[in-house]
């Protein structure tokens, strides 16, 4: 993935098939810019990016289909329950109703279900969010502080996501500062310092496909 953006500057990264890569580093140092370029919310303003095969610099929508991005903010609606979030996100993607349901089944909002979004707890509404994400199906979930207003089941949840996701096929890339939890989850960490890549681990090989390619400079 080639682009260029100001708080991106020569951050070189490939990620392969099946990694969970950690982004760590300190805030502005692109973190999430680097997360939603991923996720094609950024227009390319010069050079070059490809996302799961996909030019983002000639159709960037497309790769929404097969990204899921959680962020800080859910998207969802205040008035709906936390059923009808998940099954209009469902409805939205060419999912089923029964994908909705097994989406909240997983991250064990079930006794929740017919609670208006507006009503939950921080923790529950990142919980619905990860329902989101999850009923979309995505070959790369990109998660932003994850960890961020969960509690231990919340964080139990949330693990067992990213560690099932290689073996369905997917491929994760988190942001997190709580590393002792993040690192627990991660095959690779990446740390980024103003926009460069500063140090990586070495990743396991493999001969999945590349999902990513990013050379980024400012």
């Amino acid at each position: 993935m080639l682009g260029r953006f100001p708080a991106l500057a020569g951050a070189n990264l490939e990620v392969e098939t099946g990694e969970v890569v950690l982004l760590s580093g300190p805030n502005g140092a692109g973190k999430t810019t680097l997360l939603r370029l991923c996720a094609g919310l950024l227009a390319l303003r010069a050079g070059e990016a490809e996302v799961l095969g996909v030019n983002l610099a000639v159709e960037p929508r497309r790769v929404r289909r097969a990204v899921a991005l959680v962020g800080h903010e859910t998207f969802c609606y205040d008035d709906l329950t936390v059923a009808e979030n998940i099954r209009f996100v469902a409805r939205s993607t060419g999912r089923r109703a029964a994908d909705a349901d097994d989406a909240l089944e997983r991250v064990g909002l079930q006794r929740v279900a017919h609670t208006a979004h507006g009503r939950l707890s921080q923790g529950q509404r990142r919980r619905l969010s990860l329902a989101n994400a999850l009923v979309r199906k995505p070959r790369l979930l990109l998660l932003d502080e994850p960890h961020a207003g969960l509690d231990e089941h919340g964080r139990a949840v949330l693990a067992d996501i990213v560690r099932s996701t290689p073996a369905e096929g997917g491929t994760v890339i988190l942001a997190s500062h709580e590393l002792d939890l993040a690192r627990r989850l991660a095959t690779r960490e990446v740390r980024i310092v103003a926009g460069q890549v500063h140090a990586a681990t070495a990743a396991a090989p493999t001969a999945a496909p590349v999902v990513a390619e990013v050379e980024a400079r400012a």
